[in-house]
């Protein structure tokens, strides 16, 4: 079992950069691979990235290839999404999920954060 709570969404302008954290509660955290999603308004879950529960292999969607990186510190049972670059299509909320596969589906990710709100202006 294990439960995951985001922190670190805020207001930004476009450019300006954030730092997501998931916090994961459970012993067995780092036997887990993460991932990230975001879901704007009126529009359905979309794959951010992921990394391996070794942190060895990160994997990210397009739009956000070059500009977010994932981390993880599997000692302090954290994740981080650190984003760079933001831009105004950025804007939704973001979720950290725990899974086996690191995908980028997230039908294979069994636990989920409650999320935290980005919102990049213009």
């Amino acid at each position: 079992q294990v439960q995951l709570v985001e922190s670190g969404g805020g207001l930004v302008q476009a450019g300006g950069s954030l730092r997501l954290s998931c916090a994961a509660s459970g012993r067995t955290f780092s036997s887990y691979a993460m991932g990230w999603f975001r879901q704007a308004p009126g529009k359905e879950r979309e794959f951010v990235g992921a990394i391996r529960w070794s942190g060895g292999r990160t994997l990210y969607a397009d739009p956000v290839k070059g500009r977010f990186t994932i981390s993880r510190d599997n000692a302090k049972n954290m994740v981080y999404l650190q984003m760079n670059s933001l831009k105004p299509e950025d804007t939704a909320v973001y979720y950290c999920a725990a899974g086996q596969s690191g995908s980028r589906r997230s039908g294979d990710y069994g636990y989920w954060g409650q999320g935290t709100q980005v919102t990049v202006s213009s």
